[in-house]
């Protein structure tokens, strides 16, 4: 029966559910300066010696998020005594972290493309124009440009 998942996957999500875990619980004692930390991703090289560790930090303090990666960095060797604890493999890998960006990354061209949107409406506002009447009258028309084709 073939496996759905490669090896290094299955690893790789394990890894990062008990990365997870050991932030949540076991790391907070440890070092209570580290604020609200997220795992969004692992990645496991194919010989299962290394992974990537992508973590979200809720904070937009540069100087807190340098602390931060430098919090993690120096208690990577622990974090990895503790997953070797926890998982059944003869080598676990060697943990390196990396701030995954993509999150509010996102939220900051969700909010670019909100603003532009508003800034829209206001100047067709000016101009004298309803935007969403002229989007409801296009949907209308749309609407039945289909039904003739239905026809």
């Amino acid at each position: 029966m073939a496996r759905e998942f490669s090896r290094t996957d299955r690893v790789g999500q394990q890894i990062h559910k008990e990365v997870a875990s050991i932030f949540q619980n076991e790391f907070k004692n440890r070092d209570p300066r580290l604020g609200l930390v997220t795992v969004s991703g692992v990645e496991v090289s194919r010989d299962l010696a290394h992974a990537k560790v992508y973590v979200t930090f809720f904070e937009t303090d540069e100087d807190k998020l340098k602390l931060f990666k430098q919090i993690l960095e120096d208690n990577k060797g622990f974090i990895r005594t503790l997953l070797a604890k926890r998982m059944r493999m003869r080598a676990v890998p060697a943990v390196k972290f990396f701030q995954d960006t993509s999150i509010t990354e996102g939220m900051r061209i969700s909010n670019l493309v909100s603003q532009t949107l508003n800034r829209d409406k206001e100047r067709a506002a000016r101009a004298g124009r309803d935007l969403e009447q002229e989007e409801r009258e296009k949907i209308q028309q749309d609407a039945n440009y289909q039904d003739k084709d239905m026809d």
